[in-house]
């Protein structure tokens, strides 16, 4: 299974040009329980704000940049031949945006984080609702000086056939 899973704002926005603009403990550790022990897939720039791969899985890189990536690593340079044919179990789309727009029709589910608010956000989500349809959705205890959110899955209106 092909999942997405990913924090936006209002407008759709992922970051801005200096990283993620707000706090969500809460959504740091959804992120971390959902994607623990399962393989990921990146793009570079998500690579790039990596110190250290995450741990219990496999941490693929969409590049076709030719220099080595850091160990623990693993470059993928045919997105669309991996997710179809060469991967051979479940795995996360963690980012960024190109990487998600590039995928999004071969997603099997959306797991988004919903930040109230407009963050001024330069990176943003593809547009997705015209395809997807809202399956759950779950409003966590919010933290004190926190955003607030709510947690989404969304599967496809129609299954993407591979």
């Amino acid at each position: 299974m092909i999942r997405s899973i990913a924090a936006v704002d209002d407008e759709l926005g992922l970051a801005t040009d200096g990283g993620i603009p707000w706090s969500a403990p809460a959504d740091v550790a959804h992120f971390r329980a959902a994607t623990a022990r399962v393989d990921v897939l990146m793009g570079y720039a998500t690579y790039v704000e990596f110190e250290h791969p995450m741990p219990d899985c496999v941490n693929y890189v969409a590049t076709r940049r030719g220099v080595a990536l850091r160990e623990g690593f693993r470059p993928v340079g045919d997105v669309w031949s991996f997710l179809s044919d060469d991967h051979p179990g479940d795995i996360w789309i963690i980012g960024g945006a190109t990487l998600y727009a590039t995928t999004l029709g071969m997603t099997d589910e959306l797991h988004l984080t919903r930040v109230q608010g407009d963050f001024d956000c330069t990176k943003f989500f593809p547009p997705f609702e015209a395809t997807f349809q809202l399956a759950t959705e779950t409003t966590p205890p919010r933290s004190e000086g926190a955003c607030s959110i709510r947690f989404q899955t969304w599967t496809p209106r129609a299954p993407f056939a591979r």
